[in-house]
């Protein structure tokens, strides 16, 4: 995927070649709300480094050290006040971080939403959203929970205030159709291993569970199952990708994995802003990375990318 990224990328950069050549470095800033230790925002870093590598653009990714709306919005004005080319930023919370979004559109700075707030960025003055439609994989996952014979259902919510996971648990529950539980957690492996065991073992009908972030959530599930003796019994489906998450899937123990390929939330804005100030190319309509449902079938081919961090 990242090959086939980087041609285009590349191809685009072609196109603009004279253009470039005369054109002082692009810097671009991206302030996320993923920590350091997140790994599923690593593999955000990942493409977004290596789009600058790629297309010779100065990227500097910032994020504040937990979920923490007010320090996101202080590293968004500090971005502002660089001057930069352009701020890719998520928008997990629209209404607190909005007013310093508003900031950087005012001052004449071009930003990119990723991976959440694709309901709000227009109305923020955002150029354009790269990311999944979280309603339509929460849905699908539903769905595809009760087809499989899922009747009682837990969604694991880790990082409760944050939009991105609340929708993917109502819609989900609007997907499943049977009751669903919330259970909201911290982002501490443990303390979700520990309440979703005591879960399971308050409720013996419930036999669904969805997780909403594979390393953080899905694998201490996982462990549940296993410790109460429900793995392989209990139907399990996961948002995002690792490499346990994905040795579930092949081995049966889990259905599938949502991969919203966010690889691509960290590479394509930064071509995107690069040829916006050149060209003022934008994309029409908002870029899709997923859903794309890591099934039994398909799962073995993307572990050993998983481990790399580009899945």
């Amino acid at each position: 995927m990242r090959k086939v990224i980087t041609k285009i990328a590349l191809a685009a950069g072609l196109l603009l070649a004279p253009a470039l050549a005369a054109a002082d470095e692009t810097r671009v800033i991206m302030v996320s709300h993923g920590q350091a230790a997140d790994a599923f925002h690593g593999i955000v870093k990942n493409g977004f480094f290596q789009a600058g590598k790629d297309l010779g653009i100065s990227v500097d990714y910032r994020a504040p050290e937990s979920f923490d709306m007010v320090a996101m919005g202080q590293l968004i004005d500090a971005a502002v006040n660089q001057r930069p080319d352009g701020i890719v930023v998520t928008l997990p919370d629209p209404d607190a971080l909005g007013p310093s979004v508003r900031r950087a559109v005012e001052s004449g700075i071009p930003v990119i939403a990723v991976n959440s707030g694709q309901d709000a960025y227009k109305a923020l003055g955002a150029l354009a959203f790269v990311g999944q439609d979280e309603a339509l994989a929460a849905r699908t996952a539903g769905e595809r929970l009760k087809e499989a014979g899922g009747k009682k259902a837990i969604c694991i919510n880790v990082e409760p205030g944050n939009v991105t996971i609340d929708i993917r648990c109502n819609s989900f529950t609007e997907g499943f159709g049977g009751p669903v539980s919330v259970l909201q957690t911290s982002m501490d492996p443990a303390d979700i291993e520990a309440k979703v065991r005591a879960a399971l073992q308050a409720d013996p009908e419930v036999d669904t569970v969805l997780s909403t972030a594979a390393m953080v959530a899905g694998e201490p599930a996982l462990k549940a199952l296993k410790a109460t003796g429900q793995l392989g019994k209990v139907f399990l489906g996961s948002f995002d990708l690792s490499p346990a998450m994905l040795e579930a899937v092949r081995d049966g123990n889990a259905l599938f994995c949502i991969d919203q390929q966010q690889y691509m939330y960290g590479y394509l804005p930064v071509a995107i802003l690069q040829l916006y100030k050149h060209s003022k190319i934008l994309p029409a309509n908002d870029v899709l990375t997923g859903p794309r449902f890591v099934t039994r079938e398909m799962a073995a081919e993307v572990i050993d990318l998983s481990a790399k961090g580009i899945r």
